[in-house]
């Protein structure tokens, strides 16, 4: 199974925000939506950096209710861990378990393409395990 089956199953709609949007309005994408992370892109194709809510967490223990004004470029982490259609689910629960990182842009010919979150992993194993065992009473029932 690859990261390609995931996005057919569940789509490929990304939410971005621009660098210069405020942490406030980061805070309220995150809830309207119900996510976890937010791609920060200032072109909707390029990832420019990833905001998620463990880094608003940590920023605001640091500057309290002023980090609400403060734009996402001072706040995003700029170093983001990317993966590609064809890669393996194996292989990003691989990372995402040993960088403990829980959102993955996926890119395609430079451009993003959608995003898979450890929820996303999580449901599709619990899929395949379920299509298993369905597959595996079946083949007893009818044996």
């Amino acid at each position: 199974m690859n990261v390609e089956t995931i996005l057919r199953n569940k789509g490929n709609r990304v939410t971005t925000i621009r660098s210069d949007a405020t942490i406030g309005d980061a805070v309220e994408s995150l809830h309207r939506y119900g996510i976890g992370a937010l791609v920060v892109s200032d072109d909707g194709g390029r990832v420019d950096g990833i905001l998620s809510e463990r880094d608003i967490v940590a920023a605001l223990a640091g500057d309290g209710t002023n980090l609400l004004s403060r734009p996402v470029a001072e706040v995003m982490t700029r170093t983001v861990l990317t993966c590609e259609p064809q890669d393996t689910v194996a292989e990003l629960m691989a990372e995402m378990t040993n960088r403990r990182i829980r959102h993955f842009p996926v890119i395609e010919n430079g451009k993003l393409c959608g995003i898979i979150s450890i929820g996303d992993v999580v449901k599709n194993r619990l899929d395949e395990v379920e299509f298993e065992a369905s597959s595996l009473r079946s083949f007893i029932a009818g044996g």
